[in-house]
């Protein structure tokens, strides 16, 4: 279902093609000095935002699509660390390098590795620290990269299963970082895609917007207030949605 806001930009569009129509109309007898206000230029400017809007739908489905991606890319990352930590502590590995692994495990099951002090006061703030959970995808990605290479160090760890194996560790960090990757580009480009929809329909010059007011005054000034072709066009409606 499409946003209030994404209505809104497609019905500013819908509003500007009726005040072409009747502009259309008009013939001859509308012949603003404005070139901006011509109707070769109504026609490109509506083609315009139609394509800046068409492109802002298109970009935001693949920036929903990135994050579905990456999601499913994610999911049973929890489980399969702490899978590598039971093969790590089957093999000869050192009690400190397990210690290492089940730090890195507990930083991506979101854990603190010991509980955090309460303060005195009971009315006092929370202290400023940053999260311990660590749970943002930049972050799961360097402590499962930080997993894999203790698990590498090991020569002992030579597990049979093919999803424990190092080389699939390694191709997962790649997917991993991949995936996250992709939704950090495809918002970029959506934000872009905004930006440009946004100037195309809402430049306080050269705006959609902007451009119907001075054609409604125009016809308002030409035919005069109480005209019936006035009266066709005042009550059409133009906002400005930004998002």
């Amino acid at each position: 279902m499409a946003s209030t806001s994404e209505t809104g930009h497609a019905k500013n569009i819908a509003n500007f093609q009726d005040l072409i129509a009747f502009v259309t109309g008009y013939g001859a007898t509308y012949n603003p000095s404005k070139n901006a206000l011509k109707l070769p230029q109504l026609n490109t400017l509506v083609t315009t935002s139609q394509s800046k809007l068409a492109d802002v739908i298109t970009k935001n489905t693949a920036y929903n699509n990135a994050i579905n991606d990456r999601m499913i890319a994610f999911d049973g990352l929890k489980a399969l660390s702490t899978r590598l930590v039971n093969a790590l502590e089957t093999t000869d590995a050192s009690k400190e390098k397990v210690s290492d692994a089940k730090g890195f495990n507990r930083k991506i099951q979101g854990k603190r590795a010991t509980s955090s002090a309460i303060p005195a006061d009971p009315n006092a703030p929370a202290p400023a620290t940053i999260s311990a959970s660590q749970q943002s995808y930049d972050q799961q990605i360097q402590h499962f990269s930080g997993l894999v290479s203790v698990l590498q160090s090991e020569t002992s760890y030579a597990p049979n299963e093919n999803e424990l194996k190092i080389v699939t560790l390694t191709a997962k960090q790649t997917d991993l970082t991949t995936k996250n990757n992709s939704v950090s580009t495809a918002y970029t480009n959506i934000s872009n895609s905004r930006i440009a929809r946004n100037k195309t329909l809402y430049d306080e010059a050269s705006g959609l917007v902007s451009i119907a007011t001075e054609v409604k005054k125009y016809i308002k000034s030409v035919f005069g207030a109480s005209s019936p072709e006035f009266a066709q066009v005042k009550g059409i409606e133009f906002k400005k949605v930004r998002t």
